[in-house]
This record gives structure tokens, C-alpha cells and sequence, in this order.
């Protein structure tokens, strides 16, 4: 399926489409019949020698310079030129799809004064995989990423780096391989397409998409984990969540009891008045990530169908105004509060995984999950593995968007550092895959021990997609091989799915 640009309707799963599965992009009729007159109105400024940021002066603490006409003609190259700057690996190849794709979805709305030629040159490259070699460090965030956009705009001139069918090529080789001409820039074209908070915004979607589907895997891990230990299901009694009236908490708690539904293991006596916070307050804290996701989508879509350039042009009024549309604090707080309650969250995991294995905690089970305390060890080191992911979280959870370091000679005075907030993000979800596949590991392992009493059918078939990957824990085992394992599927969805195949989408 061919997801359609036109600067308005993109969602978050709509770039995972794009950036990770390879689906086409088309830009519509009408999109690039605002390009063009976006263009036609920078020409006749041109022509008429006004003086417009970055097209006919210079950038940062250099924009009072005013260019030469034969300036003019060479600054675009060396703009570019001069901001690619940046260092260390290169972004993932899905991070620089995403870019691309929310740049184009800017370009759509027709304020960026950039050529058509250029617009449709993105969009052959995300169609037929020429994915530029962007360096994952070195952007601030406020004027756009302006160090990996211009790797980006490299390739457009058939310059830099990028892969093509997994080889790492120069631009010029991977557009010819893919049967593209580069373009030789003219006014504006450089600056237009650089100068936008585009690589956080893209990474901030996929990060989002990936949040969300592990909150609903820590649902299920917190289904089976209720079920080993006998919890009291009282506190996830839809009247309990009514009457506060949080959407998160509410659908944390109706979650919980459709895939519990039908639990034997419930059902048995000697349950607590009253159970330890990680298994009582669980649907208000997994309740408010919910909700605090909700507003990262929120914030990442707008910046993801709307204009984000300087200067910004409109047409309609024959108008250049230059303001600071590339500031990049939006997203970075979006993308902060994402970190930080995926951190929170996996805190309550890793505090789950330990009263399952406590034998003063685990309601009857054996020392951790083993038969054979003493002589094995059983689980006891993987929560070891969960709490050192915990501490790394809290660490990466310290935000960058707090963080400004002046840039420009002091022009620049204030920037967002989002970027950086979308690497740390990246990687706080990266290891909370982790986090929570130990917690599966150890419920299965509960599970098994309760037997022959039988869980839910949702968690029956959760238990049933943890065993194809990883066996009962008989006797002591490197564990590696095991966390590693359940964390790819975890992260692949097919516990999610397997779930979902019971009772339904999850909220």
C-alpha cells in the first residue's frame, strides 16, 4: 500500500510503514502544486534582489552578510557543505527513512520555497531504498538537525554517503545504482532542506510506536505475573478507576481483566487484603504512561503534519517571514516524557520479576523458581540483569532538553539538544524490552510450578509463545541465550499478537 503525502494526515505508524517495512510514498497533485508556487513566489523575490535569510545572505551569526549574485548561485553547496558536520556511526537506516518522510510531509505544505525536482528526488530515494548515511551525533535541535539533514541533502547532489541493498556506497554510485540523477542546488534549496527538526521527530514516531506496543506487553506481563502470585483483583475493578477518571488507568485496568479473564489460578484462597504496590498501583502508573504517551503522539504529530522551516514563505500574501519554526523543544519534551515513563514503568517490572522470585514475596513458590535452591541458582541473576537496566534507565532519563548550549556566536542562543533526546529514548525502550522479557521468563517459570492449575486463556497462550523460544528452567542453564531470545520476540510483537488472537486489541 502507498502511503500518500500531503502534509496533513500522517500517523506515527504510518512512518514505521515507510522507514522499517519499505512501503512507497507518493506526494500528492495538489502538494506539489503548492511547491511549485511556494517557489514561484522565492523567483520573483529574487528577482526583485530582496533580502531573504538564508537564500541571499548568510546563516547564524553571518545572516547580516549580503551574498553576490554569483554567491547566490554557489552558497546552497557550501551550506550544505559547512553543516555536515557531525560525528560518530551513522543513524539506522529506518531513523534516516523517517527523516526523509517528515521532511517531505513539510515540503507538502508548499512554505518552504524548495523545487519540485528535489521534492520528487526524496521521494524516489525513500521508493527505491537510497538511504543516506546521516552521523548520529552532532545536531542541537534548534535550527533543525542540521548536521545529519545536510548528510542527507549530500545525496541529493550526488555527494556524501549513503546504503543501498545493505552496501555502504558514495551518494552519486547508490543513485545510479538505483537508476537517479543528483540535482545541482540552487537558491534555498540547501537551507530547505536541512533546516527542520526532522531526524527527531521521525526517530520520536518509531520510539513512540515501539513505547506503546510495550506498555501492552508489560500489560501482559503483569496479567501473568497477578496470576502466579494470587492478587487481589480488586484493585482493577472497573468502579475503583471510574471514579478517579484517568483514560490511561481505566484502560490499564480493563486490559488486565480481559486477560485475566477466565484464570483458574485466581480463583484460588488466601489472597491479601491488600497486595504490594507494583501489583495494586499498577493501572495508575501503567495508566499515566498511557496518557503521557497520548500527548507525545500528540506533540509528534503536529510536528509531523505541519510546516517547520525558516524563513517561511506564504504565497497567498506574497510574504517571507523568518522566525524559528526548526526549534526543536516540542519534540524533545514529547520525546523526554516518553523515556522517562517507559523508565518508570519497567521500574515496576523489575520489581514484579523480584516477588516472583522472593520466597518471602512469592506466595508459596519455590526460591528463585527453581527446585533445586542452593545446589542451582535458578533466575536469581536475571534480575540482577533487570536491575542494572533499571539503573541505565534512570541514568538515560535525566533529560537533555534542559540541557542548551549556545551555538552561532551567541545568535543561536537557546537550542533544544532533542536530538539527544531521541538517542537516550531509543535506548531506555531498547533495554525495557529486556526489562520486561525477564519478567515473562519468570512468570512462565511461576506458571509452570502452579500447574496444574491453569491460568487464563490469554495467558495461557502468552505462556504457550514463551515456552516455543525458551524451555523450563529444570536445572541451571546460561541464561543469556534465554533473555536475548524472548527480548527479540518480545520486541517482534508475536507475544502481543498471541494474546490478542484471545481477546481482542488491547487499549
Amino acid at each position: 500500500m502507498v502511503v500518500v503525502l500531503d502534509g496533513h494526515s500522517l500517523k506515527a505508524e504510518d512512518v514505521v510503514r515507510v522507514a522499517r517495512n519499505g512501503e512507497t510514498v507518493s506526494v500528492t497533485k495538489e502538494a506539489l502544486e503548492r511547491v511549485d508556487k511556494c517557489r514561484a513566489l522565492l523567483e520573483r523575490k529574487i528577482a526583485a534582489k530582496e533580502i531573504m535569510y538564508g537564500v541571499n545572505t548568510g546563516i547564524g551569526e553571518l545572516s547580516e552578510v549580503v551574498l553576490t549574485p554569483t554567491q547566490v548561485e554557489r552558497f546552497q553547496k557550501y551550506l550544505v557543505y559547512s553543516h555536515a558536520a557531525g560525528c560518530g556511526d551513522p543513524i539506522a537506516e529506518e531513523d534516516a527513512r523517517s527523516a526523509i518522510l517528515s521532511r517531505l510531509n513539510t515540503h507538502c505544505w508548499g512554505h518552504s520555497g524548495i523545487r519540485r525536482e528535489l521534492v520528487e528526488l526524496m521521494v524516489e530515494m525513500l521508493n527505491r531504498g537510497v538511504n543516506p548515511v546521516m552521523c548520529q551525533k552532532g545536531s542541537v535541535g534548534a535550527c533543525g538537525d542540521l548536521s545529519p539533514m545536510a548528510q542527507m541533502a549530500l545525496v541529493l547532489m550526488g555527494e556524501g554517503e549513503a546504503f543501498y541493498h545493505g552496501k555502504r556506497l558514495p551518494g552519486r554510485e547508490a543513485l545510479e545504482a538505483a537508476g537517479l540523477s543528483p540535482n545541482v542546488f540552487r537558491e534555498r534549496d540547501g537551507l530547505a532542506s536541512i533546516n527542520g527538526s526532522n531526524v527527531m521527530t521521525g526517530m520520536g514516531c518509531l520510539e513512540l510506536v515501539d513505547a506503546e506496543r510495550w506498555l501492552k506487553t508489560q500489560e501482559i506481563a503483569l496479567a501473568m505475573t497477578l496470576e502466579a502470585l494470587n492478587a487481589n483483583l480488586a484493585a482493577y475493578d472497573p468502579r475503583v478507576h471510574d471514579v478517579r477518571g484517568y483514560p490511561g488507568a481505566q484502560a490499564c485496568a480493563e486490559n488486565i481483566r480481559r486477560i485475566t479473564n477466565g484464570s483458574e489460578l485466581l480463583k484460588r484462597p488466601g489472597k491479601k487484603v491488600q497486595d504490594a504496590y507494583s501489583l495494586r498501583s499498577s493501572p495508575q502508573v501503567i495508566g499515566a504512561a498511557k496518557d503521557a504517551l497520548a500527548w507525545s503522539r500528540y506533540m509528534l504529530e503536529i510536528e509531523l503534519n505541519h510546516a517547520a522551516d525558516n524563513p517561511t514563505f506564504f504565497p497567498d500574501e506574497e510574504l517571507v517571514l523568518s522566525a524559528a519554526n526548526f526549534q526543536g523543544t516540542p519534540m524533545a519534551f514529547a520525546i523526554e516524557l516518553l523515556g522517562m515513563v517507559v523508565t518508570t514503568v519497567g521500574v515496576l517490572s523489575e520489581r514484579r520479576t523480584n516477588r516472583l522470585l522472593n520466597s518471602h514475596l512469592s506466595m508459596g513458590l519455590p526460591a528463585f523458581l527453581t527446585k533445586g535452591a542452593g545446589m542451582f541458582s535458578g533466575l536469581m541473576l536475571s534480575q540482577y540483569t533487570a536491575g542494572a537496566l533499571v539503573a541505565e534507565n534512570r541514568v538515560l532519563s535525566t533529560p537533555a532538553a534542559i540541557g542548551s548550549i549556545p551555538a552561532a556566536a551567541d545568535q543561536e542562543d537557546f537550542v533544544s539538544m532533542g536530538m539527544t533526546s531521541a538517542i537516550k529514548s531509543r535506548s531506555i525502550v531498547e533495554n525495557s524490552w529486556t526489562i520486561v522479557a525477564i519478567e515473562l521468563i519468570a512468570a512462565a517459570q511461576a506458571f509452570d510450578f502452579r500447574a496444574p492449575v491453569k491460568p487464563s486463556p490469554a495467558c495461557h497462550a502468552a505462556f504457550e509463545t514463551i515456552r516455543a523460544h525458551v524451555k523450563t528452567l529444570e536445572e541451571d542453564r546460561p541464561l543469556y541465550n534465554d533473555i536475548n531470545r524472548l527480548s527479540k520476540v518480545a520486541k517482534s510483537g508475536e507475544i502481543l499478537e498471541a494474546v490478542e488472537a484471545v481477546v481482542g486489541p488491547l487499549r
